[in-house]
């Protein structure tokens, strides 16, 4: 054979280009694919060969957790109590303050309702004992009428100046109507008939028998001068005034039941007397 003869190659035939890139390509789409893949999710990749076995309970622990439920419940039960316990305690502290008011009140109007009774029951023994006084006497008004008018003419001489005019004054009253708040001409009450009598000379009183009774000097009833207001009560607190007119005896408006009178003094005697004149 000649050695230029053609001789069979045993390589294999070289492939296209095109073909090779492409599956060059195909092949490192899958593994940048695949790389990214692992990257992404490592624990996906290990495959799970262990379990996990989750704690028992143990009868300590369930102990445990019973007397924890216990004690916060018992928390809960006290807390509740207290509110309970200070919510009653504000009720009656308002109950108390109410019935403290209350009984203040109370007291107070029953001050006033003993006070106003003891007025009323003193007033009605001094109307009482004048009645009896008054009553007394009525079996001889006749001859003290005759001694009165005796005396007062010698009452009469013996006051001089604005004295004799005043118990002028008030003996033309007698006879006249006894009214409450009167103060003339035909009508008067005890302290009325008083400040009148000093108004026409020229003296001016104040108007009620309380403050009459402070409006001058104060004199014992043995030194009586006519001319002197008479009253009858405390000081300052009389509660009915007349004018002494001599002789043992005094004019006043006594009463709705006497009108102006003209008595002795033992008739109704007087608790001190005040000199103006």
């Amino acid at each position: 054979m000649s050695h230029t003869a053609h001789i069979p190659s045993h390589r294999k035939p070289r492939r296209s280009a095109p073909k090779t890139a492409l599956r060059a390509g195909v092949a490192g789409g899958v593994l940048s694919t695949i790389a990214v893949a692992g990257a992404a999710g490592p624990a996906q990749a290990e495959p799970v060969t262990q379990t996990i076995e989750m704690p028992t309970i143990t009868a300590g622990l369930s102990t445990a957790v019973a007397a924890s439920a216990q004690a916060t419940q018992q928390v809960a039960q006290d807390l509740q109590t207290q509110a309970q316990e200070d919510a009653a305690a504000a009720t009656a502290a308002k109950t108390a303050k109410k019935a403290k008011a209350e009984a203040v009140r109370k007291a107070e109007a029953k001050k006033k309702a003993e006070a106003a009774a003891k007025a009323k029951a003193e007033a009605a023994a001094q109307r009482a004992s004048r009645t009896a006084v008054r009553t007394s006497l009525s079996a001889t008004s006749g001859s003290t009428a005759v001694a009165s008018t005796s005396a007062s003419s010698s009452s009469s001489s013996s006051a001089t100046g604005s004295a004799a005019s005043v118990i002028a004054f008030v003996k033309a009253q007698v006879g006249d109507a006894y009214v409450s708040g009167g103060t003339g001409p035909n009508s008067w009450d005890c302290s009325g008939l008083v400040q009148a009598a000093f108004r026409s000379v020229g003296v001016d009183l104040p108007r009620v028998s309380q403050a009459q009774s402070t409006a001058g000097t104060q004199v014992s009833l043995s030194n009586l001068q006519p001319g002197d207001i008479l009253y009858w009560g405390g000081a300052g607190s009389a509660y009915h005034v007349g004018v002494y007119v001599g002789g043992g005896e005094f004019v006043g408006a006594q009463n709705s039941s006497t009108g102006v009178v003209q008595r002795p003094l033992s008739y109704d005697p007087p608790s001190g007397a005040v000199r103006v004149l």
